[in-house]
């Protein structure tokens, strides 16, 4: 049985344009559209209901893209499968619409802010595992968000005043008592999915009157749920038809002392779970059930560790990784060159059963907790160097598994002190993503559960306390480095009592007071380099470049920018190589060197968008405005402030306005105001609130858009078999003509012609032959 594919492609997809993008044909589901759109033009939330399996997420993407013209500002897909902490929704949705919201307000709140004036649909998926904290979410974006149309899809209803549901039902199934022509066979739903499946996995399979009947039997034993259906058709490489149906209709006898109320077709779904579990080796059952305790995607590495035992020995693991792969039970993704995998969430519950029944679920997760400590220690060694664009691709890949990892050291006795360490490591990640209210959470949650006055929690406190900061929340951020700053004094600290004073300096700057600022960075800077901490020299030397060009001494201040940049340069660092090019643009505008203030703001532009910093970014794009401003192009100076505010708006925090950001952010606009007129700065301004993405990016680096790439949307979604029929059919030709023509069967034909139907959205021969015929005039596309 190594051979065995169970192929489990309906989930499977990849996200494109907002919407995941199927890797299989749809089949069916025409009148739960057709109802689905009648019912949301009436309501504002429309919830998808029913069993695992039955292909709520299918039907939600297929309903959701034949809508996103409706919509002015289009759909957004949130997928919440791989999110277990409720307290972390608004925080999930918020990242998925691109916000980074670093103020001390609830993502709540900024989610609301951002779609209140859009008329978009907002499609959440999978919300039963969160059914209350989803049904308080929705609630409030309903009523703060008028033009708002919410999608839900869940196994039970949210309980939503207002909530209109639709059951999403099982294919429809052949009664197995009556006997079918082959024709009126294809015209059952839960048929033509088995039988696409089944020719993707065994491209010889055909319907016959020899196999009709036992395949009509089998789409109803199964009770028609696509899930269901894709793991029995796939079975086909290595079984006939008859023995599948056979095999299942054991299986249901082993099934007689399971709970009696459990609806069929989920004892059905849990058959074919537990078949394709007993039909894997010893050592395939034991990496599946291990592997269940990753959250979204991991990499091979990760699971060697974990999955690693008695059973199966580390070297062993990715020959059952590739056997587990050949059966489905994983699925494969490839990211930039690196192989990662990944597990549907209903296999992955059950992996997580047979691991509890085993008593190896604890120890399990603490070896995956174990492999997420060892990462973020690799990432704070490996921080400061030439791979940080990468590294934080990898965190962003491993976000799910880090929530999970710290959920478990926050549910453990004894395991809080861990998290502290996790949390804090990678607080330039935390930084960079925008996610300050996330780390927070974590660390307050860690700092109550462990009160130890230990070197972690001297961290902990001051990197929480540096948050609050730059989400504006002064009071509690004096606290927390005040608590931090009097353990660093009491336990002798050194390292930790040099970033308090850094962290007290930043408190200073943004309150305005410039010479204690200045006095606190200088003395963080000395500690810094006495103690060989480069992380905290590079800071250091930066925000003291700042704060001394600001007070007038800019030959000093560059000396020390100029000095950052060097050791920047030495060790392949870019992130605080994009801050200190931000200094030293302002350094250079403050000295009257406009040219190069301006080459160094763009350079610094372009290094905060390699690591996707909003924040870095925001802060660039004002200071070209007000190089613009000095330069007297007054136009482009209103226009860059309209194209910061959005990122600003994105991310939901501005500089204070006591500080010299906020100061010279209303002088330099006073001054375009007034150059440009009231009626002529609001122009500009708005024109810059327009440009998004790419179009501001280039704008403010003055830059040509690169030109666009033939869209995908042109190109056939067929194989080239399916091409050579579709053109067959141009010419006017049978299915027995194309038959005869491709040395195939008539039934090969008959179904090449059902997957081109299918997949064109066409209901006759003659729009695929109008099809066929127009696509000869377009240049050709690459074979798959």
């Amino acid at each position: 049985m190594s051979e065995m594919k169970l192929q489990v492609k309906s989930i499977a997809m990849v996200n494109v344009g907002g919407l995941p993008h199927d890797s299989t044909s749809f089949v069916g589901r025409r009148r739960q559209i057709s109802e689905a759109k009648r019912l949301l033009s009436a309501s504002r939330l429309l919830t998808f209901t029913g069993p695992g399996g039955v292909g709520k997420t299918r039907l939600a993407v297929r309903f959701a893209d034949a809508k996103r013209r409706t919509f002015r500002d289009g759909v957004r897909f949130v997928g919440l499968e791989e999110l277990r902490d409720p307290k972390l929704l608004a925080n999930t949705v918020a990242d998925k619409l691109g916000l980074r919201d670093q103020s001390s307000r609830s993502a709540t709140d900024t989610v609301i802010d951002h779609l209140r004036g859009c008329h978009l649909l907002l499609v959440l998926d999978n919300c039963e595992h969160l059914i209350d904290d989803c049904a308080v979410f929705v609630g409030a974006l309903i009523r703060g968000c008028p033009h708002l149309r919410v999608l839900a899809t869940s196994r039970q209803s949210l309980g939503v005043y207002g909530e209109t549901t639709l059951i999403v039902p099982p294919l429809q199934v052949p009664d197995p008592e009556k006997r079918y022509s082959l024709e009126a066979l294809s015209q059952f739903d839960s048929v033509r999915m088995f039988t696409d499946r089944a020719v993707t996995a065994f491209p010889e399979f055909e319907v016959t009157d020899r196999n009709r009947t036992v395949l009509a039997r089998l789409c109803s034993s199964l009770d028609g749920i696509p899930l269901a259906i894709e793991l029995a058709a796939v079975l086909l490489r290595v079984l006939s038809l008859e023995q599948i149906d056979e095999r299942l209709s054991a299986r249901y006898r082993l099934l007689s002392n399971g709970p009696r109320d459990a609806p069929s077709r989920q004892r059905t779904l849990r058959a074919l779970i537990d078949w394709s579990y007993d039909l894997c080796s010893a050592r395939e059952q034991t990496v599946w059930a291990c592997a269940s305790v990753f959250d979204g995607s991991f990499d091979l590495a990760a699971v060697e560790q974990v999955a690693a035992g008695e059973t199966v020995a580390a070297e062993e693991v990715p020959e059952v990784i590739d056997s587990l792969l050949d059966k489905s039970i994983l699925l494969r993704q490839d990211y930039s060159g690196t192989v990662r995998y990944r597990m549907l969430e209903t296999l992955r519950e059950y992996g997580q059963e047979r691991l509890i029944e085993a008593g190896e679920y604890i120890p399990t997760r603490c070896r995956h907790r174990d492999w997420y400590v060892g990462l973020v220690e690799s990432f704070g060694r490996e921080w400061i160097g030439p791979g940080q664009e990468a590294w934080i691709d990898r965190l962003r890949r491993e976000h799910p598994n880090l929530r999970v990892a710290l959920d478990f050291c926050l549910t453990q006795p004894g395991e809080a002190a861990a998290a502290l360490s996790m949390v804090t490591r990678i607080d330039d990640y935390w930084t960079i993503r925008g996610y300050f209210a996330e780390a927070r959470h974590w660390l307050d949650q860690a700092l109550a559960a462990e009160p130890e006055p230990t070197r972690e929690r001297c961290t902990a406190l001051r990197v929480d306390g540096y948050y609050a900061l730059l989400q504006g929340d002064i009071d509690a951020g004096m606290s927390l480095l005040a608590e931090a700053t009097e353990l660093t004094e009491q336990r002798d600290y050194q390292v930790e009592g040099a970033w308090a004073t850094l962290s007290k300096g930043l408190a200073s700057l943004f309150s305005g007071d410039l010479e204690n600022a200045a006095l606190l960075f200088e003395s963080a800077l000395s500690r810094f380099r006495a103690d060989r901490e480069r992380r905290g020299e590079l800071f250091a030397l930066f925000i003291f470049g700042l704060v001394l060009s600001v007070k007038g001494e800019v030959n000093r201040a560059l000396a020390l920018l100029d000095e950052c940049l060097t050791l920047t340069s030495q060790r392949g660092e870019l992130f605080w190589r994009s801050y200190t090019l931000w200094a030293l643009c302002w350094a250079e505008m403050l000295n009257d060197q406009l040219e190069r203030a301006d080459t160094a703001g763009k350079e610094a532009l372009r290094s905060h968008r390699r690591m996707d910093n909003k924040l870095g970014m925001a802060l660039v794009m004002d200071t070209l405005a007000w190089v613009a401003e000095r330069q007297g192009r007054h136009a482009r100076s209103a226009t860059l402030f309209g194209t910061a505010a959005t990122v600003w708006n994105e991310i939901g925090v501005s500089p204070p306005s006591s500080s010299p950001c906020g100061l010279a952010q209303d002088e330099h606009i006073t001054l375009a105001r007034a150059a440009l007129g009231d009626d002529g700065f609001e122009a500009a301004f708005q024109q810059g609130r327009h440009l998004a993405g790419a179009k501001a990016m280039d704008y403010a680096l003055e830059t040509k858009p690169k030109a666009p790439s033939r869209s995908k949307a042109t190109e056939s979604p067929l194989t080239r078999r399916e091409r050579q029929v579709a053109e067959l059919i141009a010419e006017g030709m049978s299915d027995k003509d194309i038959a005869a023509t491709l040395v195939i069967s008539p039934r090969t034909a008959e179904t090449h012609v059902q997957h081109i139907l299918v997949k064109l959205e066409f209901a006759s021969r003659a729009q695929v032959a109008a099809w066929a015929t127009a696509q000869q005039s377009r240049p050709p596309t690459a074979d798959r």
